[in-house]
This record gives structure tokens, sequence and C-alpha cells, in this order.
């Protein structure tokens, strides 16, 4: 009985259990919730004391002097990605202008590199292999797949041209091939933001930094290319509550404040009765409320206003307004401009929720981009989906009336939240499923095929999955390429090119 096999591994003294036939799990997206509920799965864990009586002896000891947790040491994992390239939106939604925030990527190829865990890119799961043929081949599921649509605004105009998503925006500079053919008109003075995330403040700083800061990071060169021609000059930031309720971080703003050739545009009355109310909220909020004050209201120091006076460009922050409506050119063919609710608060700190006063007001903009949030989508008819709060309806990551199958990252929790975040919600997931291994409430105790069930199923249906060393081909190509530019690498932007490159 291969459950009863003991070894003693290295010269640790720990006693690990060998199994005929590993744990198999499978994880559906290469993103940070992906990498990181792998890696948790994977990483060496204590000693298993499985199907041992109590009275039994172990190495002549008896079992009750070896302490819980009993996990699997040897849990295989693989992750199933629908694009030829790994990292989700460390790669193509992180500012290419923030690259420490990249460095995560070195601890995800670790993982992709453990001899327990496989990659498998261009298989898209719903389309190329049903989750229900995964759940045959693996003992278990994790839907690690994100959040790849839009929230919509929900206003007249919004399909209008000049009219864009944030996301789709972000990966277009950042070379997700969804979006290479976006080529938005920067040819109008000013944009509009809406949303004061962090996702907007990437954008409005994208739009306003020097050519000379941009060139150095791996912003794609079409993108880089239509912004050297840009003719946006201001970018007004659009927040329905006010500045005691922005959703960005201190870092962002600070970033703006410091970008160079640019001056901020505040409204001093959105900031009244402010300076009271900041002394009783958390010292982060206050410390991001005192920035803004400080931005909005404080005299200049000399230097800062020599800065000022010289700026090219405009950024600023508009409070209490919501959109209303994207007004289209005479010709109807685009956006010229935005009508906005004017708001007031009711209650107060993060729980105020903004209600319309009747007054709007018109913006003119040729460009509007709705940062307003990202949104998961059901991938498969068969499993839950809540489509009110866009997420797979689950318990601590274990997905309702779906023995077997789990979530981790956004699909879980909803777009909230940084990297850190969604690595905590993700090890949670991890460590909920190998709590379910050892209880026995996910049958482990017969042979899965893993991707040995599946490859055969991908070649009759003409899909070549990508593996961890193609990838390798593909970032070392980049990598190529960018220093002949000049910058840390050059993406390749096309499904097809990534392939060609991948398989020679």
């Amino acid at each position: 009985n291969c459950s009863r096999m003991w070894k003693l591994s290295g010269g640790d003294n720990r006693v690990h259990l060998g199994f005929c036939s590993p744990p198999k799990v499978c994880i559906v997206g290469a993103g940070p919730a992906g990498f990181y509920t792998a890696q948790h799965l994977i990483k060496v864990l204590t000693f298993y004391l499985l199907f041992v009586g109590e009275n039994e002896k172990l190495l002549g000891f008896p079992v009750s002097l070896f302490p819980p947790p009993y996990h699997r040491q040897d849990v295989e994992v693989d992750i199933y990605e629908r694009l030829p390239v790994p990292f989700g939106l460390v790669r193509f939604g992180v500012a290419p202008d923030h690259p420490e925030v990249k460095n995560v990527i070195n601890t995800f190829t670790q993982t992709a590199q453990h001899s327990r865990c496989s990659f498998y890119g261009n298989v898209n799961v719903g389309t190329d292999v049903s989750v229900k043929e995964l759940q045959q081949a693996y003992h278990a599921v994790v839907l690690s797949y994100g959040a790849e649509g839009n929230r919509r605004m929900g206003v007249p105009g919004e399909d209008l041209a000049g009219v864009h998503a944030a996301k789709d925006f972000v990966g277009w500079y950042n070379g997700l091939p969804d979006n290479r053919k976006l080529h938005p008109d920067l040819s109008c003075e000013t944009a509009v933001i809406l949303g004061q995330g962090n996702v907007a403040l990437d954008v409005a700083r994208i739009l306003l930094s020097p050519m000379d800061m941009l060139k150095k990071t791996d912003i794609t060169q079409p993108a880089l290319d239509l912004l050297a021609e840009s003719r946006i000059r201001r970018v007004l930031i659009v927040g329905r509550r006010g500045p005691m309720q922005i959703a960005c971080t201190i870092k962002e703003v600070r970033e703006m404040v410091n970008l160079p050739d640019t001056r901020p545009e505040m409204v001093a009355a959105d900031f009244k009765g402010i300076a009271e109310a900041v002394k009783e909220v958390p010292r982060p909020r206050k410390r991001l409320t005192e920035l803004l004050l400080k931005t909005a209201l404080d005299v200049p120091t000399e230097k800062e206003q020599e800065k000022r006076s010289k700026a090219s460009r405009v950024w600023g922050f508009r409070f209490f307004r919501s959109p209303v409506e994207v007004l289209p050119a005479p010709d109807l063919s685009r956006a010229a401009a935005i009508r906005l609710a004017v708001n007031r608060l009711e209650g107060s700190g993060e729980g105020a929720s903004a209600v319309p006063t009747g007054e709007v007001e018109d913006v003119p903009c040729g460009l509007v981009i709705s940062s307003i949030g990202y949104k998961s989508l059901p991938i498969d008819p068969l499993l839950p989906f809540d489509s009110r709060k866009a997420i797979v309806p689950n318990t601590m990551g274990r997905v309702q009336k779906t023995a077997g199958v789990y979530c981790s990252g956004w699909l879980k929790t909803g777009p909230t939240g940084v990297i850190g975040t969604t690595m905590n919600n993700s090890f949670d997931t991890a460590r909920a499923l190998l709590e379910d291994m050892d209880s026995g409430a996910l049958d482990v105790s017969s042979a899965k095929p893993g991707s040995q069930g599946v490859t055969p199923l991908l070649e009759k249906r003409g899909v070549k999955p990508v593996e961890f060393s193609d990838w390798e081909k593909i970032d070392n190509e980049e990598i190529k390429r960018g220093v002949a530019m000049g910058k840390p690498r050059e993406k390749l932007l096309s499904v097809d090119e990534m392939l060609h490159v991948a398989r020679t």
C-alpha cells in the first residue's frame, strides 16, 4: 500500500511520506494569484503522518511525539495560461516606470522551474479544454485567471471613439496582444480619467511623462511613438467622492507632484473642512490627505514655484463628480466633452456616499479613460458565478457546491488591493486545499493522470502548449531587442510572433 511507505529524507531527521502517485493540482491562470498559489502548494512543508494508527510506532517512537500539521510534501502543480507568456498583470498591468514592482517575477520564475511545477501557455481553458476535463485529470483545480473584463460606466456615449477603458489603455502601452490595435487618438488638449485609484494615476503619469523618462522603460515602441506625438497638455482625474475617500496610495500622488514639466491644478473649494477632518483619520490616510492639501492650498516654495511657472503640462484631481454622459462632436463621430454630475457627500470617512445635487457641468475633452474597475468573467457555464459581484462564489477559496474546485486572486475577492494582497489571498486558498487533502474532504487516494491526460486532448484539438523553456526563448529575444534600443526589453506584441520565437 503506497500510503504506508515511509522514507527519511536528507539528513534533517524529518519523516516524509512518499506517495506512489503524488496529488496533482492544476491552476488556471499564470498571473500573481496563480503563481502564489503554486508557490505555497509546492514549497517544502512539514512531514506527514497519514493513515497511521495512534498506537503505531514510527522509527521506534510513538506517533504522538510527531506533532501536526501533517501536510503532503509532494504535490505536483501544472499552471495553464491563455497567453504564450506568463505573469499576467505583473507583465501587462504594472506601469512601465515601476520596474521594482516587477521584481516578483524572479520568485515566480523559481516556482515555475521547480521540479514539481510545469507551465503550459497558449492553452485557453474553457475553449481548448473544459474545466470538467481538468477535473477528470487532476485531484484539484484552482481558478486564478483574474479579471479580464471592464466595468462599464453605464452612461450614454461611452461607446464613442475617444472613450477607452483604463484596462485596455494600460494593456496597449504594456504590450497585451488583445490591445495592440487600440491606437488611441492623442490629438486633443484635455484628457479626463474617471476614477482615482492607482491605475488612474498610472495612466495620467504615462500621458504626461517626458519622453526621456519613458524611453528607458519597457513601454512598447508603438505606444512610445504615439505618445511622442501627443498633444495632450491637461489631464483631469475625476472622482465621485472627496479628497478623504481617494482610492490611490501616497506613492502615486507623490509621483504626480514630482513629475517634471507639470504643475498641479486643483479646486480650493473641494478641500473645504478637510484640514480639520484629517486630524481624526488613521495615519496612512492622514499622510495622503495632507499631501493633497499641501499640493492644492499651500504657497509653493521658490523652487516649486519656478517648476510650476515653466511647466507645459497640467494635471489635477476633480472631486465630487460623476459621469452622466459623454458628449459627441457635432458630426457625432467621437467624444468632444463629458457631462459630470456635481455630488455632495452623505456620511463621513470611508463609508461616505456620493449623492447628486442636481447640478451638472460639461468639461471639453477629446479623450475619456474610464478607470472604475476590472471585472472577472465566467470561464465555464457549469461553474457557479456571481455576476453581480463578478466573482466565483467561494468560502475561503473553496468554490461553493463544486467539490475539488478552488479559486484565488481577484476571481475570489473581486479586483481589490495590490500584489501583496493577492499573495495573502492565494496562500489562504492553497492552505484550504492542503487542509482538505489532510482531512480527506479532497480525495487523493486514487491516481490521476494530470497533464498526461490533458496533452492528448490538446493535441487532438490542434493546440500546442508553450512550456516554460519556450517562454525563456521569448524572454531572451525581448531582452535582446530591448538592449538594442536602450530599454530593459522590447515586448513581442502578437501571439503569432510569440509562438514563432518559442518554436524556433
